[in-house]
């Protein structure tokens, strides 16, 4: 029996060891795709504040980690995968065998139709060599436009904040967070920034990004869509990401926004498995299936995906959105449907002046979704609440007149 795992990032190389542990007298195959170690690209913004250096982005800091468990470690893209044959071929011509296949190939940052994204001084915020690079531009008082306000953008907007640089966020949507924030949250989050010194353009729209421009030779021209122009020393593009399994194609492997998995983390081909950002997976919140691009999710896909493999019987539940974020000092959270639901109630508190918001979402007597800005007490408490499905009864009533006293309805229904 060999495994073969592609991909090494969290999912990876989290899978590659369960499988190590739960099937001991087996072929464990991980293959990455960079030159580097595997290694954590949520660690990847303390590498930029310098600290920590490139080793501590490593997932497994021991010297021949992968080499005592058995774990052969592959590195080379996949280019191609034979399931009639079980073999997947290398870019480089070389192939390897596979009994069980799991693809944890994560997804790769879209790159927004914008000319002048090819140009030197324009980097994506991805890998330990976008990161280099970013550390040579980014400098005390530089000129940085970070274009998008997403959640993995404001990961690197805190990081670029604390280089010193001189930071202009550009979002076409309305609100920093679109994905992750109403407006109330967002508009929060953006005056919040704007008070820390940051320039927020959201609204707007990035049309082309020149080389000199008037800016000077060693410098771009950032031109947005209301006739305006930003200089920069350096452009991250930070526009949202895509799952990676275009080398799927003609494998028979069902691919929507990810690959489409079942409970047990199989995909439409036998012996094919699928986790982490690449995999489309159940949601705990919809019922339905789901892309959910969050290292606990690609943790969780890879430990249930490697136990299904090795002939346990391991349903997944399905993922709970989850998002838990600083931006510059202000924490802001996101659970479940936070949304709401079709026939579902709000109750909602804000205190603009001291940046502090809670809003919770129900069904029935259920809270399904939670949003949380400037307060970290208890704030795991809104997740169990949901992830548990816990009735509140006569405490729905009281939480809609005060959302804030959610720790007190959980402590009443954990007696």
């Amino acid at each position: 029996m060999t495994y073969v795992v592609v991909g090494a990032g969290p999912s990876g190389v989290v899978a590659a060891e369960t499988l190590r542990k739960t099937d001991p007298g087996t072929d464990v195959v991980l293959i990455g795709d960079e030159p580097e170690p595997p290694y954590s690209r949520m660690a990847i913004p303390y590498y930029l504040t310098g600290k920590i250096d490139e080793t501590g982005t490593y997932l497994r800091k021991t010297d021949g980690h992968y080499d005592a468990k058995a774990i052969q470690y592959k590195q080379g893209r996949v280019a191609s995968v034979d399931a009639q044959a079980g073999k997947v071929t290398l870019e480089d011509g070389g192939t390897q065998d596979y009994s069980k296949l799991l693809i944890c190939t994560g997804a790769s940052p879209i790159k927004p139709p914008v000319e002048g994204l090819d140009n030197p001084g324009v980097h994506h915020c991805w890998t330990l060599e976008d990161a280099r690079q970013i550390i040579g531009l980014a400098h005390d008082g530089a000129d940085v436009v970070l274009i998008g306000a997403g959640f993995i953008a404001c990961i690197i907007l805190e990081a670029l904040v604390e280089r010193g640089v001189n930071l202009t966020v550009v979002e076409m949507e309305d609100r920093m967070l679109p994905r992750m924030m109403d407006e109330v949250g967002g508009d929060m989050i953006k005056r919040w920034c704007e008070a820390k010194g940051v320039t927020v353009r959201t609204g707007a729209r990035v049309t082309k990004v020149e080389k000199g421009a008037g800016a000077g030779e060693d410098r771009l021209t950032v031109d947005l869509d209301d006739g305006s122009q930003l200089p920069a020393h350096l452009v991250v593009v930070a526009a949202g990401v895509a799952s990676n399994t275009g080398f799927l194609d003609g494998s028979g492997v069902k691919v929507e926004d990810g690959i489409i998995v079942d409970n047990r983390l199989m995909s439409s081909v036998d012996g094919i498995y699928a986790a982490g950002d690449c995999a489309q997976g159940p949601d705990f919140s919809t019922g339905g299936w789901s892309v959910h691009a969050i290292q606990p999710t690609a943790v969780d896909h890879a430990r249930v995906a490697a136990l299904n493999m090795a002939g346990q019987d391991a349903p997944y539940r399905g993922s709970l959105v989850m998002n838990v974020l600083d931006t510059v000092g202000l924490v802001s959270v996101s659970f479940g449907a936070w949304q709401g639901v079709d026939g579902g109630e709000q109750s909602v508190s804000v205190d603009e002046a001291g940046f502090k918001y809670l809003r919770l979402e129900f069904d029935g007597d259920h809270i399904v979704g939670a949003l949380s800005l400037g307060r970290t007490d208890h704030v795991g408490v809104l997740r169990g609440l949901i992830q548990n499905r816990t009735p509140l009864g006569e405490w729905k009533a009281e939480l809609m007149i005060d959302p804030q006293r959610y720790m007190e309805a959980y402590v009443a229904h954990s007696q």
